[in-house]
């Protein structure tokens, strides 16, 4: 398939993103048990680009919450044509995908939900009962991004699980489950590097914002992500997954003596030397 098949489709989402959320403003804004409305990621942070989704924030009275939250899907079919949900019916998102190929995750909150977070300092207010967005933004803006050790113990941990779990999978030629576990050291090193210029990282696996224009990498790190890459033969795997492993070591290093956590470099050396 050619790449500018849809070309001439996509250079007009930018247009119908913006009708689809003035779709969605018109419905909220006259609606009295709907308290507060922002948008948050690539709207909220003002750089979003042709592809960018539409996360919306949606704060909703506690008493008209639970009919809320039952009737996500509902509520988005107001808005457009969707073509299809992702949804589990027990949670308090919802994702609409629309005909026009624009994408919106909701959520919905009580007020009682939201405290100020770094994820809140770059917020599009739309609706705004009694300033409340406006009072937790002001108060999330001078918030720096900071990790727990419990935050950086899991984050290693898991980095060592991945390898040694990549090593048995491509031994046992179950090829894809070593290639996802080696993804995921990947991820776990741009984890790293983000968690070091203090910006709070993705959830395990989310790749959204750190390669393209809009992620936070230096070229080097770039650089090295594009080199950790792998056909399906072993002998490839297993050398990527050795060459990964330099890179993690000095992220470790770096992020305990930031943190002043015991770099415990026998016990690092003892896990890896499992696989290489």
């Amino acid at each position: 398939m050619s790449i500018m098949k849809f070309e001439e489709r996509d250079s007009n989402l930018p247009k119908w993103r913006e009708e689809l959320m003035a779709e969605v403003e018109q419905d909220l804004l006259l609606d009295d048990s709907v308290s507060a409305v922002f948008y948050g990621g690539s709207i909220g942070a003002g750089n979003t680009d042709l592809y960018s989704d539409i996360d919306l924030r949606i704060v909703v009275k506690d008493d008209k919450f639970e009919q809320y939250r039952q009737n996500k899907k509902n509520r988005a079919e107001r808005w457009g044509n969707v073509l299809f949900f992702e949804d589990f019916p027990w949670t308090v998102y919802s994702i609409a995908h629309f005909d026009c190929f624009i994408k919106v995750d909701s959520f919905y909150y009580k007020s009682g939900d939201l405290s100020p977070s770094v994820w809140l300092r770059d917020i599009k207010i739309v609706k705004d009962h009694e300033c409340f967005l406006e009072n937790l933004r002001s108060q999330s803006k001078p918030l720096k991004y900071k990790a727990s050790e419990a935050e950086f113990d899991i984050w290693r941990n898991k980095f060592f699980a991945y390898a040694h779990e990549a090593y048995r999978r491509c031994m046992r030629n179950e090829i894809y489950y070593a290639l996802h576990c080696l993804d995921m050291m990947r991820w776990s090193i741009a984890a790293g590097w983000y968690m070091e210029k203090g910006y709070p990282p993705n959830n395990p696996g989310d790749w959204a914002k750190i390669e393209g224009a809009r992620g936070k990498l230096t070229e080097n790190q770039r650089l090295l992500l594009n080199g950790w890459y792998t056909g399906r033969e072993k002998e490839q795997i297993l050398c990527v997954l050795h060459e990964m492993t330099p890179e993690f070591i000095a992220v470790h290093k770096r992020l305990c003596a930031h943190m002043k956590i015991d770099e415990n470099s026998d016990s690092v050396s003892r896990i890896l030397a499992k696989i290489q």
